[in-house]
């Protein structure tokens, strides 16, 4: 049986419902956290319920717990669900209010978390590597909607993703209105060439990823150079290694990029040495917060 918190109580799944005059169905007002639990604690929690406020500032949604409630909430629930390696999913959306597009008439924010079970890709594919296809759509401006919002409005997201999927690919590379490489769907994107690891600066339009930053950590203590600098899609194609980085994708090599082989075609040795070291880092008691059963 799955529980769901909801405003401050849990429920049966099929009992956990929302209103259809909440502004986060009827407008995509709010936003959201995804975030991994790791042998028996939650991964790099703080960092998540940071960026959770920051977001909310953003769009002036007053959260109605404070951050430690909300990690406490996000412990209990992955307890109640029996939760020790999986995935939570931390929504707070504008709450009920009527038709109209403006926020004032809604009562308060309404919280719901969700822990479950995840697993986005196979092991093949973390050895083959994914195909990519850049997107058509781009990626919306700051000045438009800004991308380091993890906002419930993620329509830009899903149009590049269909167009990936219409492709028979895992993955869209979204560009900027410039041109830029920016980031995929639902991951970052990393390209390493001549032993160096290169990734978009946030400035371009994109998420400050949370595992993002903690790759760019871990090659760092590894000895790699690590430049978050702007690039185009000819550095892509001619990358020695290009990889994904997400919550729930982990760390994901890219093979094969609009129809062009990345590399070997396959993950390449510094990928692997990544990933190695970035599971081994998220199973380290130390970075997270204990769940208690």
């Amino acid at each position: 049986m799955s529980y769901i918190f909801i405003d401050g109580k849990f429920y049966e799944k099929e009992n956990a419902k929302i209103s259809v005059f909440d502004h986060g169905l009827l407008y995509g007002d709010g936003v959201f956290e995804g975030i991994r639990a790791y042998s028996g604690h939650v991964f790099k929690l703080k960092e998540h319920i940071d960026r959770l406020f920051d977001a909310a500032r953003a769009i002036d949604l007053k959260i109605p717990y404070s951050k430690e409630e909300i990690m406490d909430i996000v412990c209990k629930s992955c307890a109640k669900n029996d939760i020790k390696n999986g995935y939570i999913r931390l929504v707070v959306t504008r709450g009920v209010g009527d038709l109209g597009l403006s926020p004032t008439n809604c009562k308060g924010a309404s919280l719901i978390c969700i822990a479950a079970n995840v697993k986005l890709y196979s092991t093949e594919m973390y050895e083959k590597g994914l195909k990519v296809a850049t997107a058509s759509q781009r990626r919306a401006h700051g000045a438009i909607l800004d991308p380091q919002i993890k906002s419930l409005n993620y329509l830009n997201n899903i149009m590049a993703k269909m167009e990936a999927n219409r492709q028979n690919c895992g993955e869209a590379i979204m560009l900027n209105s410039e041109g830029w490489v920016c980031e995929c769907t639902g991951d970052n994107i990393f390209i390493i060439k001549n032993n160096v690891i290169y990734t978009p600066p946030t400035y371009m339009g994109l998420l400050a990823g949370v595992t993002r930053n903690v790759v760019i950590e871990i090659a760092t203590k590894l000895g790699y150079v690590v430049k978050e600098v702007p690039f185009t899609l000819f550095n892509v194609y001619s990358a020695d290694e290009c990889f994904l980085t997400g919550t729930a994708a982990e760390l994901i090599s890219v093979s094969e990029a609009d129809g062009r082989t990345i590399g070997a075609g396959v993950t390449g040795p510094v990928t692997k040495k990544l990933l190695a070291a970035f599971r081994e880092y998220a199973n380290d008691p130390k970075n997270g917060m204990p769940i208690k059963y």
